[in-house]
C-alpha cells in the first residue's frame, strides 16, 4: 500500500455509489469475512460495489497505487481467493439483482448474486438452470468455473447454459462477451474461472424444473461400504437423465425425524437420487438400486426445487466453517477406488468432513471437447471430491493430512492429476497445467495475453499469459 492510498481513499469514496471500508470502519471486520472460516485475510481497503462502473473505478485505483486485486462475488470459494492481505477486495455483492424473461427463457445475474437469488426468481416462474448443491454459493465464482450440481445429467454445466457475460477488463474497459462479440474471451469465461476480468452480469437460459422435484435418500452403515458402493456404481450408467444420483462417502447421518433415532449421526454412505420427472418414473429408478442393497434406511418424498438447494445450507456447509478440500476425477469406480474409499472412510477427524462424488454423464458429456474451457475431459467419469470440514481448528488440521492422504491413494487410478478447479483449495501452476491440458492451456494463456497481459487478475486457479 503506498503513501497516497490514504489521500486516495476518500477521492475512492467520492465517486463510488456503494461504501469504501478501511480497517478502521465499523464494519470492516464483517466485511473481510468469507464463507471458509479458516480464511484470516485483512485488505487494506474493501470496496462494495452496486454499479459496472464502480468496478471500473476500483480496477483503476488499485492498479494505480500498486494494490493486488481480490474479486469477491459470493465468498464461498474455499481457497479463499476472494480476499487479499493488503491490497483492494472488490466486493460485488451489491450486484445482486436477478432479472428474468419467462418468455425468452433467459435470467439476468448480477456479479455478487447467490444461488439462491437466482433459484427463488427462476422458480417463481417454474424455471432454473444448473447451480451448485448450497444455496448461498455465488453465481459468479461456480459459473466461471464450469458449474456442476443436481441438473447436470439433465442440462450440462452452468457455462453450458450461460448466453453472455457483462466484464471489466484490467484496462478499465468493459465489454459485453457472446458468441458474435468477443468470441475468444467469451469461450475463455465458461471454465477458466477469473482470470481475464470482473464479471458483473450474467446471461443463463432458463429451463423448465419443478417447482417440486423428487428425493430419494438411501443410506447404509459403515459394515456395507463395499456392497453399497459396487451397487451405487453398477447402478449409476443406468439411470435415466432425470435422475441425478449424489453419491456420499463418510457421511454423517443427520438428526432429523426422517431417520429413526437409533442412527441419528450415525457414520456411513449415502446415495442422493434426485428426479425431475413424474413420481412413478422416479419410484423405478430407486427400486434396483434398494433391491440390489436394501439401505440401514432410506427417505423418499416430493420435494421443491429451491429446498432441494438448500439440502446442505446448515448441515455440513454453514456459514464462517473451517474447511480444505481436494478433487480428482475417475473414469469408473473400480474395485480398486472402493477399495480406498472404504479403507480411508474411517479415518476423518471431524464428523462434517466427507466425501461427495458427483457423476458427470448425459448432456454434460453432450458438449464437444473444446466448445468451452472448462478444466476436464467431457466423457462420462465421476468428479470425487474429499473435503475436510470443522469449527475446530486442530480438528481441521488433522483432516487436511487426510483429505491430501486420500487423494494420494486415488491419484494412481485417475488418468491425471487434474481435478475440478472449484473443489480445490490450492492452484499450483503444475496442477492448474494439469487440469486444463495442454491445447486448452495454451489457447487460455494466448486470450490471457490479449485480455489481461500483467496478470492484474491472478488470485484464482491462475493461466499465465502466453
Amino acid at each position: 500500500m503506498t503513501a497516497t492510498v490514504g489521500e486516495g481513499i476518500e477521492a475512492l469514496r467520492a465517486v463510488m455509489s456503494g461504501p469504501v471500508f478501511i480497517p478502521a470502519d465499523a464494519d470492516y471486520e464483517s466485511a473481510r469475512l468469507i464463507w471458509n472460516g479458516d480464511i484470516d485475510r485483512h485488505p487494506a481497503v474493501i470496496a462494495r460495489y452496486q454499479t459496472q462502473q464502480d468496478v471500473v473505478t476500483a480496477v483503476g485505483f488499485a492498479q494505480r497505487e500498486g494494490m493486488e486485486i481480490a474479486v469477491r462475488g459470493g465468498g464461498h470459494g474455499i481457497s479463499g481467493s476472494a480476499v487479499c492481505e493488503g491490497g483492494l477486495m472488490i466486493d460485488l455483492s451489491g450486484m445482486r439483482n436477478v432479472m428474468v424473461d419467462p418468455e425468452r427463457r433467459r435470467a439476468v445475474v448480477g456479479g455478487g448474486a447467490s444461488l439462491a437469488e437466482l433459484d427463488a426468481a427462476t422458480q417463481a416462474h417454474g424455471l432454473a438452470v444448473t447451480g451448485g448443491v448450497v444455496s448461498h454459493t455465488g453465481v459468479a465464482g461456480l459459473t466461471l468455473g464450469g458449474g456442476m450440481g443436481w441438473l447436470t445429467r439433465k442440462l450440462g454445466l452452468s457455462i453450458d447454459n450461460l448466453e453472455a457475460v457483462e466484464v471489466v477488463l484490467a484496462d478499465g474497459r468493459c465489454v459485453r462477451a457472446y458468441a458474435d462479440s468477443h468470441p475468444d474471451l467469451f469461450w475463455a469465461m465458461r471454465g477458466g474461472g477469473g482470470n481475464f476480468g470482473i464479471v458483473t452480469s450474467f446471461e443463463f437460459r432458463l429451463h423448465p424444473v419443478g417447482p417440486e422435484i423428487h428425493l430419494a435418500l438411501l443410506f447404509w452403515g459403515l459394515d456395507q461400504g463395499h456392497d453399497a458402493l459396487r451397487t451405487a456404481r453398477d447402478g449409476i450408467p443406468a439411470l435415466p437423465e432425470d435422475i441425478y444420483p449424489l453419491l456420499c462417502v463418510a457421511l454423517n447421518a443427520p438428526p432429523a425425524p426422517f431417520v429413526p433415532e437409533q442412527h441419528h449421526f450415525a457414520p456411513g454412505y449415502a446415495l442422493l437420487l434426485v428426479g425431475f420427472g413424474s413420481a412413478d418414473e422416479h419410484a423405478q429408478a430407486v427400486a434396483p438400486i434398494r433391491a440390489a442393497c436394501p439401505p440401514l434406511f432410506e427417505f423418499i418424498t416430493p420435494i421443491p426445487y429451491t429446498a432441494l438447494q438448500q439440502l446442505f445450507d446448515d448441515n455440513p456447509f454453514p456459514w464462517g466453517i473451517r474447511a480444505y478440500e481436494k478433487a480428482l476425477y475417475l473414469d469408473e469406480l473400480s474395485d480398486e477406488a472402493i477399495n480406498v474409499l472404504v479403507e480411508r472412510a474411517t479415518d476423518r477427524t471431524s464428523p462434517m468432513s466427507f466425501m461427495p462424488i458427483f457423476r458427470l454423464d448425459a448432456a454434460f458429456a453432450r458438449v464437444g471437447e473444446q466448445d468451452t474451457a472448462f478444466g476436464g475431459t467431457r466423457t462420462p467419469q465421476y468428479a470425487v471430491n474429499i473435503i475436510a470440514i470443522s469449527p475446530d481448528a486442530a480438528a481441521l488440521a488433522a483432516d487436511r493430512k487426510w483429505v491430501r492422504s486420500v487423494w494420494d491413494a486415488l491419484r494412481p487410478l485417475a488418468a491425471s492429476a487434474s481435478g475440478y478447479v472449484n473443489f480445490d483449495a490450492e492452484h499450483d501452476d503444475d496442477r492448474v497445467r494439469a487440469t486444463y491440458g495442454s491445447t486448452k492451456y495454451d489457447r487460455l494463456a494466448q486470450i490471457k495475453a490479449q485480455y489481461d497481459p500483467g496478470n492484474v487478475f491472478h488470485r484464482n486457479a491462475n493461466i499465465s499469459p502466453a
